[in-house]
């Protein structure tokens, strides 16, 4: 089934961004009308997927990421985030509650996060080459009377 809208938009991974990323995803779904909540989810998800890719992908340096965002007749968004940050050797561990490989106070809850808003979450990387975080939503068709 092809998009009925699509967009795409990149930027710095500088942490001022994040924001940035979460705002044009929302603004773009707007068109499909959904609740607060199901907006809600989606920012959280962009938001975490976006702060992987500052905080892991580029670590110490700047890099480009990557919004993809997709709108379906049926309701569906597909929002893909992506980079070409330093790549994850094991995904299936990476997306273990917790697991981080960031020094501080980061929580490693990203990809739990990501997955527990959306519908669907796919990850694929490549060490040295990127990351790239599929996610699906169906936005629910909301009849006249409500």
């Amino acid at each position: 089934m092809k998009p009925v809208n699509e967009m795409s938009v990149s930027f710095l991974s500088c942490s001022a961004n994040e924001a940035f990323g979460r705002a044009a995803v929302a603004a773009f779904v707007a068109q499909l009308d959904p609740t607060v909540d199901e907006l809600c989810d989606i920012k959280t998800a962009v938001s975490e997927a976006v702060t992987n890719c500052i905080v892991h992908a580029y670590r110490d340096t700047i890099g480009t990421v990557y919004i993809n965002c997709k709108l379906y007749g049926d309701g569906r968004v597909v929002v893909k985030v992506r980079d070409r940050g330093c790549g994850i050797a094991d995904v299936k561990q990476a997306m273990q509650p917790a697991f981080t490989t960031a020094e501080g106070e980061r929580a490693g809850l990203g990809f739990a996060v990501m997955q527990s808003f959306m519908d669907r979450l796919h990850v694929t990387s490549k060490p040295g080459k990127g990351t790239s975080v599929i996610m699906q939503k169906a936005i629910r068709r909301r009849t006249a009377d409500g």
